[in-house]
């Protein structure tokens, strides 16, 4: 094997070994008729929840532990990274029948 190439190997393989970061990714949820949909999403932390509001007026997403509560505007888009691991329960503090369900995941 020639000298150059060892130096090059040596990177490529080092590259190949180095552990992959998992991107952050970002999980839609539409609200629609009074209703989250998807009601129940699997995310990790540091993923970005988009809550979509497509009704004409105003909802939330309140997790009913507290550790979140989002207001979703009639007609726009609201987003949220998730903090924390662990089954959040929310629903919209103006229509309480409105439920969901964040099942977070560590890593």
């Amino acid at each position: 094997m020639r000298s150059g190439l060892k130096p090059a190997l040596l990177l490529a393989v080092a590259a190949l070994l180095r552990p992959q970061v998992a991107q952050a990714a970002t999980i839609q949820v539409t609200i629609q008729n009074l209703a989250f949909s998807p009601a129940e999403v699997s995310v990790k932390v540091g993923d970005t929840i988009e809550w979509v509001n497509k009704d004409a007026f105003v909802h939330t997403a309140t997790a009913r532990d507290k550790t979140f509560d989002v207001n979703i505007a009639a007609n726009k888009t609201a987003r949220m990274v998730v903090q924390r691991a662990g089954d959040i329960a929310y629903n919209c503090r103006f229509h309480p029948n409105m439920t969901g369900t964040l099942k977070v995941g560590g890593d």
